[in-house]
């Protein structure tokens, strides 16, 4: 949902997801001499009201709380012109009023005030359900929550429960929704080794209901844990090993919903059925129950069964789904790999310079050079990508191309239009005041962005979304097996990606920028200067108040 609105000069506006709720704010810039900042009061629809939080305060009004303490925003106001809140519930109203302060520290005044009301979305809607997991394990929040303890030292599951955020529910209740002698199911997995998951799914055939596995089983990662796991929860039978290409990876993530042998629904998106996928590193469910949708992940899924190889399967792939028109038609469109070409991969970067207004895209294994040249070239003023590093993994004797590579992702950075995060967490606590975070120890080769996807021009009235399994690279593209949604004009689901995409650029964004902060500095100041000066002109801060405010100057 969105919704704008200006009074007294302030103008707000809210993009609610599902638990998460953007407010961009805007007022001239004429007006700003003075500001200390803007408060963020709350009311649910149960009437609580509650202030939002910063971790941030004036030197003059501190009042000394401990490493990791938050602040009420109408004490201690956050100065930018975008805020979110990352405690919002699915399907709840919620009013913000926000109020521009000036004044001084200790006697805050009021300056103009706005408020709009908004409705969250539930993960379930319409025909496509969307699940995002926590994906900010190493937080201040896990921290005030659980402590320095990994979530498998939580009692009672609650860590897991936490980082799960409903993903894994979701999940376990896609299989044990299905009845037997009515529904069936087919899995494509790469990871397949949560055990709680695989017993969920031997409990589900033990009761009666079909369901056939397909499984990367080459190498010693993932193949051999998958191989021992589905022997020990009696899924031999059930199951197929995918074995043929040893250079390439069985890289899907789905399920294909069957309702009397006839396809209805299929589970995708970007997470492994892994302890790591479902709670570690970031990622993405997709659930689309549309029959024609279905029907093809399942004619997919069959030719899979025949472990075919990367001489014949690119073909059969290429006459399943064909690469759709640039102007990509509204609905949803499937693209699966391998393929004979890297034309699906120029086909999305030929979507992404398509955008007009703004792009946005994650990055588990560096920046493929299709893309580098996207945010090179790309008109669209506002430009974010989310990195899980600044490239690709390199071996030991390539540290030359690696260096090439970071300097090469250094000058895209320098662009104003473009902003990019990288992933981090926070390893001290000396100078800065934050408490000191910690891995969950679930993830080795990604620890924070897993996620694949893309969003063109995603707060206009025709927005594009692109995810799945694929990372955006030459090998999933030509080599792996992988599996896209392309989404156009779902503004819904594009408000929910949107608002999670902004809640992990951010989380990522602000621990990167402490690396470059120095020991002498004060810990958490607010400022006193004209410190909104960068939000105007050709700053990023000023494309990011534009974009998320929705203003044009």
């Amino acid at each position: 949902m969105r919704i704008s609105k200006t009074n007294q000069g302030l103008k707000i506006n809210a993009i609610a997801g599902t638990y998460v709720v953007t407010l961009g704010f805007d007022l001239a810039q004429t007006k700003c001499k003075g500001l200390l900042g803007f408060s963020i009061l709350r009311t649910d629809e149960n009437g609580e009201a509650k202030f939002l939080e910063g971790m941030k305060c004036f030197a003059e009004t501190d009042p000394g709380f401990p490493a990791g303490a938050q602040y009420p925003t109408n004490k201690q106001p956050i100065q930018i012109f975008q805020w979110a809140d990352y405690s919002a519930e699915p399907g709840k109203s919620y009013t913000y009023a926000v109020t521009a302060l000036k004044g001084t520290p200790k006697k805050l005044k009021p300056f103009a005030a706005c408020s709009v009301t908004v409705i969250t979305e539930s993960p379930e809607g319409g025909d496509q359900d969307v699940y995002f997991n926590r994906g900010t394990a190493a937080s201040q929040e896990y921290e005030r929550r659980f402590g320095d303890v990994a979530p498998d030292k939580v009692k009672d599951n609650k860590a897991f429960e936490w980082l799960s955020r409903g993903l894994y529910e979701a999940m376990t209740a896609f299989i044990t929704s299905c009845k037997p002698g009515k529904h069936s199911l087919r899995i494509a997995a790469y990871e397949f080794n949560y055990e709680p998951f695989l017993q969920v799914i031997s409990d589900t055939i033990k009761a009666g209901v079909d369901i056939k596995i397909i499984y990367d089983a080459k190498g010693a990662v993932p193949g051999v844990k998958n191989t021992a796991l589905v022997t020990k929860f009696g899924l031999t039978s059930n199951s197929t090993k995918r074995t043929v290409t040893p250079s390439a990876i069985s890289h899907n993530k789905f399920m294909v919903k069957l309702d009397k042998n006839k396809p209805i629904a299929v589970w995708t998106g970007g997470t492994n059925f892994s302890d790591g996928g479902i709670f570690g590193h970031s990622n993405v469910a997709h659930v689309v129950e549309q029959p024609a949708t279905a029907a093809l992940y399942l004619q997919y899924w069959e030719q899979l069964k025949k472990d075919p190889d990367n001489k014949t399967f690119p073909t059969i792939v290429e006459g399943i789904t064909s690469i759709p028109p640039l102007n990509l038609p509204k609905g949803t469109s499937v693209l699966f790999s391998p393929r004979t070409n890297l034309d699906a991969l120029k086909y999305y970067g030929d979507l992404a310079m398509s955008a007009k207004d703004a792009l946005f895209m994650t990055f588990a294994f560096g920046m493929n050079t299709t893309f580098k040249d996207v945010y090179r070239n790309s008109t669209a003023p506002f430009r974010l990508a989310l990195l899980e590093k600044k490239t690709r993994p390199y071996q030991k004797t390539k540290e030359a191309a690696k260096l090439a590579d970071e300097q090469e992702i250094q000058v895209l950075r320098n662009k104003p239009e473009n902003i990019f995060s990288i992933g981090d967490f926070i390893r001290t606590n000396e100078f800065d005041g934050w408490v000191k975070e910690r891995l969950t120890g679930l993830n080795s080769n990604v620890n924070y962005v897993h996620n694949k996807f893309m969003l063109i021009d995603p707060l206009s009235n025709d927005p594009i979304v692109i995810g799945g399994s694929a990372n955006f690279s030459n090998a999933s593209t030509n080599k792996n097996d992988e599996n896209m949604l392309l989404v156009r004009g779902n503004k819904r689901v594009a408000d929910i990606y949107f608002g999670e995409f902004v809640r992990l650029f951010s989380h990522f964004s602000f621990r990167e920028s402490l690396k470059f902060r120095k020991p002498d500095n004060p810990p958490k100041p607010l400022r006193l200067d004209d410190w909104w000066q960068s939000s105007f002109g050709n700053t990023p801060n000023s494309a990011k108040r534009k974009y998320f405010a929705q203003v044009s100057k």
